[in-house]
Parts: structure tokens; C-alpha cells; sequence
């Protein structure tokens, strides 16, 4: 069975701060590193590797993933896990984006 890409939402009230983000990182054993990019910069369709988690710091940013015909928008605190081999494309939002990253 294809693993398939899982999207969690931020539920506090509060926008996380980066602190907040590689706490839940080190909970989990990995060690993030962050990433920005500028209001609309694009990645085409392509895979990885190896599974990557993505938390969103500050602005936004819009994965598409063409396997399941969606586009998943996140905010500050939502987190994508994207298992290896998953066709995915992104495209930053109109405030940009930082991101956490690491690979499990």
C-alpha cells in the first residue's frame, strides 16, 4: 500500500512561535532546519526521496498534489508529512513563507 501525504492543522489560538515548532520537532527525535522563500515563488511537479515533515513558521504556502487531484493550503503551525515518492508542487503565498523541515 502507497503511503499517502497527511496534512495536520494548527489548533491553538495563538500562531506558534519557531520556538514552538522545533519543540514538537525535538519531541519527535528530529532536528529541523528552516527555509524561506519569496511572495509567489513556484517548485515544479517532482518527488523526493525520502519522507519529509514541513511545518510552516510564518506565512503560507500551497502544495499541490496531483495524485489526488488537491491543492492544501497551510498557515503558521500546519504540518505536511509527505512519505518518499509522492508527486507534489508548491507555491508561496502573497506574505511568502518560512518553513521548518526535516527528514525522517
Amino acid at each position: 500500500m502507497i503511503a499517502k501525504p497527511t496534512i495536520t492543522r494548527w489548533e491553538a489560538a495563538a500562531a506558534p512561535t519557531e520556538s514552538d515548532l522545533r519543540q514538537r520537532f525535538a519531541a519527535e527525535g528530529l532536528s529541523p532546519y528552516s527555509w524561506s522563500n519569496g511572495p509567489g515563488d513556484t517548485w515544479a511537479p517532482h518527488t523526493h526521496h525520502y519522507h519529509k515533515v514541513i511545518m510552516v513558521a510564518r506565512g503560507s504556502i500551497t502544495f499541490g498534489l496531483p495524485e489526488t487531484n488537491q491543492a492544501v493550503e497551510l498557515h503558521a503551525g500546519d504540518r505536511l508529512d509527505l512519505p518518499p515518492g509522492i508527486v507534489h508542487y508548491a507555491r508561496v503565498g502573497a506574505q511568502g513563507v518560512v518553513c521548518l523541515e526535516a527528514r525522517v
